[in-house]
């Protein structure tokens, strides 16, 4: 036998194997060994300004991907590995766009994703053309679940539940007669601004002043001059932290003495950070209960802190629910093809670490709740919440 032959013979024999161990199934998944590989996308800004909370998600898809397995879950008599596959959105639309239909080529059976609203609704058309279902854990723009889509969903409440709660506040718990507006332009930033705006006026506040910069500015002192000549009450901006953050420390250096309020973007750790002793007494909202009131945020918070020597800072408890709303969903249909499961999603009906989940019509989560935090002692402590199980 010459040595071409043998070559040959070699690599037959090498795919052959391969082929055994390996063996690619119509609904996406791939046979390895005794067990069914499934896909879950997951998309979230790992580079860039807001890549902390980016981070964050990651980590919560992760481990409820390891959870998963440890776990050894079967799914319509098929032993099953679940494989997160993780891109990099960058808080870009034109991104976010080109790593949708990345996951969609790679297989992925669901989505968890994306986490600004400016990147999750336009990706939401491709895991829609594809039959994909998508849970966002984070972005809260009410648009994101009203294009008719049946394969948008939202574990967390909306920028009108978060709008009304913030107006309220503000006006009744603030007593604030006269508010100032900044927002980033961003469909999260400006959406939720916009949604504040209706709150306040509706109770009776009146908005004296309504400017905006960008998701990447960190020069506010125009703005803030411009703010301070009309002596607000309350300052609130809608956006992420990586701009809320210096906003607040650079009131306080101009001697701007209103209160600054804003929202889930800046209710982070990170805040805390950028704005250092500014941050003392400011507050901010978020989409969900307080960590106290979660039924399983303690344990989750231990497996988090234990895998990844971090904490958490705003949405990886609704990533990690996210990711086993799926699974659940597949258990229900008994299949991981996500045009079989697809109608199990809407059904619905989990209790997660951030609490009870179901989902209306549109995929929005059914009696969000909103919390709104303040400042004290260097730490975030939760004063109100409103909807969900914090009544």
């Amino acid at each position: 036998m010459n040595k071409f032959t043998r070559l040959s013979l070699l690599s037959a024999t090498a795919i052959a194997l391969a082929a055994c161990g390996k063996h690619q199934s119509a609904d996406g998944s791939t046979a390895s060994g005794d067990a069914t590989v499934v896909k879950i996308g997951q998309v979230s800004p790992l580079t860039g300004p807001i890549s902390h909370l980016g981070k964050d998600n990651e980590y919560g898809a992760k481990l409820a991907i390891a959870d998963l397995n440890s776990e050894g879950v079967e799914i319509g008599g098929k032993k099953i590995k679940f494989e997160l596959v993780s891109e990099d959105d960058q808080g870009d639309p034109k991104m976010g766009t080109e790593v949708a239909q990345r996951l969609v080529d790679a297989g992925v059976v669901g989505v968890i994703g994306h986490l600004n609203s400016g990147t999750s609704i336009p990706a939401s058309k491709i895991y829609s053309d594809a039959g994909i279902p998508q849970i966002t854990p984070a972005a809260t723009n009410p648009a994101f679940t009203t294009q008719g889509y049946k394969t948008t969903f939202r574990d967390i409440a909306n920028d009108v539940q978060q709008g009304a709660a913030l107006g309220d506040f503000i006006v009744h718990t603030l007593k604030a007669k006269t508010v100032a507006i900044v927002d980033d332009r961003t469909a999260y930033g400006q959406g939720l601004a916009d949604q504040v705006e209706k709150a306040i006026k509706a109770n009776g506040g009146q908005v004296v002043k309504r400017e905006f910069t960008t998701n990447t500015a960190t020069d506010f002192s125009a703005i803030l001059t411009s703010i301070k000549s009309v002596k607000p009450d309350v300052v609130f901006f809608g956006g992420e932290d990586s701009q809320g953050g210096p906003l607040a420390k650079q009131m306080k250096l101009l001697g701007l003495s209103a209160t600054y309020i804003s929202d889930d973007g800046s209710q982070t750790p990170e805040f805390i950070k950028l704005a250092g002793s500014a941050s003392e007494g400011q507050f901010a909202s978020s989409c969900g209960l307080s960590h106290e009131k979660m039924p399983g945020f303690a344990a989750f918070n231990d497996k988090f802190k234990k895998a990844f020597n971090t904490e958490i800072q705003t949405y990886a408890p609704y990533e990690y629910d996210a990711v086993r709303i799926l699974v659940e969903a597949m258990k229900r249909a008994k299949s991981t093809d996500p045009k079989v499961y697809l109608a199990e999603v809407g059904k619905t009906d989990y209790k997660g670490v951030t609490g009870n989940i179901a989902f209306d019509a549109k995929g929005d989560i059914k009696n969000g709740s909103v919390t709104i935090y303040q400042v004290k002692g260097g730490k975030w402590v939760p004063v109100s919440t409103v909807g969900g199980d914090g009544k």
